[in-house]
């Protein structure tokens, strides 16, 4: 696979999380949070990195700086793949055969050389054109034993969707999920059907390990998790009605959606540490997208970037915040969805041992 900056360091920087009164070691061999595994981790979808870092990068470095996450996991980053017009495309590379690609790359290697994102190595998995795509910063003294970027085993996901990483004790799964749209069509309902149906059996063939899965996954599970629940399930498009009722509603909150994700949770024995931790609604801080400030989804928010982990890591699940609030978006950074962060204890606290 192709890493940019310098390769990975066996003795890079990195602050090491602080221990708990207690250092009895789990069930789970190499425990996460040790030196060779990571124990915090933040998600984004940042609507456009290079336009995040064109305008909102000095406060996006302050809560970097703040959290000092182990691993930054983004979504939509926008940063088309290498390749000139007509040649194959290479996913893990920024376009640079043109003079406006070279100016862009140099901008965005600029801003990931510097404090402190000059700490972590970056993997992308980036989409033909300025669209979707994702991103991973593991900091250097964390080093997966893997990184791919598909479900099945192919070179990378289209549209750049999936980075994984392999670690001894987890894998990481980072996610940019397609949206539903709005008809019964190829590029709506029916792809995101067919993503539904191959996550789950991704989820179910990699059970043997626990799974950290984050990113953008374009649904609300449950009527908590939108601010208004009535406008979400009465939305249409241009008047728009499918016809199936199931599939009515704003995307990402529709209820065929709505079922698949918890058939997710449930077979793959998965937690939403979110909604494990904070299990009542929050009209001021409990919601990760919010609409436009301008028109009818102005204060209209829905949770849809999370962090889910498999239920035998529950007891290690320490913190899971968002990182903005308000109509007015404030700790966006530019995006119109706001940083997530997750917290995991080094081992099992000693009462669920």
């Amino acid at each position: 696979m192709k890493r940019f900056f310098k390769p990975i360091e066996k003795d890079g920087p990195c602050k090491k999380p602080s221990n708990s009164a207690s250092e009895s070691r789990s069930a789970v061999p190499d425990e996460i949070g040790s030196r060779n595994h990571p124990s915090k981790f933040l998600t984004w979808n940042a609507n456009s990195l290079l336009l995040r870092i064109k305008n909102n990068w000095a406060e996006f470095s302050r809560l970097i700086e703040s959290v000092d996450p182990d691993v930054i996991a983004i979504q939509e980053v926008r940063i088309p793949a290498a390749g000139g017009k007509g040649c194959p495309k290479n996913q893990g590379d920024l376009k640079d055969d043109t003079s406006a690609s070279r100016e862009e790359k140099q901008i965005v290697l600029r801003a990931l050389s510097a404090p402190p994102f000059k700490d972590y190595n970056v993997w992308w998995s980036l989409s033909d054109s300025k669209y979707a795509g994702t991103g991973l910063f593991i900091k250097k003294c964390f080093q997966p034993k893997k990184v791919h970027f598909s479900l099945d085993g192919s070179r990378h996901e289209p549209d750049g969707r999936v980075i994984i990483a392999e670690f001894e004790s987890f894998n990481l799964l980072n996610t940019y999920v397609p949206n539903n749209g709005w008809k019964e069509e190829e590029s709506s309902f029916q792809r995101r059907r067919k993503w539904d149906k191959r996550m789950l059996e991704y989820v179910l063939r990699n059970v043997d390990k626990p799974l950290i899965w984050c990113g953008d996954l374009n649904v609300s599970h449950q009527a908590v998790d939108v601010s208004h629940p009535v406008f979400f399930n009465e939305a249409k498009l241009n008047g728009y009605v499918p016809p199936n009722k199931e599939d009515c509603g704003q995307p990402g909150f529709t209820l065929s959606e709505r079922k698949r994700f918890g058939s997710m949770l449930k077979e793959g024995k998965l937690l939403d540490a979110y909604r494990y931790l904070h299990p009542d609604k929050d009209m001021e801080r409990g919601f990760s997208w919010s609409g436009n400030p301008v028109g009818k989804y102005r204060g209209k928010r829905m949770r849809i970037d999370y962090f889910l982990v498999s239920e035998t890591l529950k007891e290690r699940v320490v913190s899971c915040e968002m990182h903005g609030c308000g109509i007015e978006l404030e700790g966006f950074y530019g995006s119109d969805h706001c940083p997530v962060s997750l917290l995991l204890s080094h081992t099992t606290p000693p009462s669920s041992l």
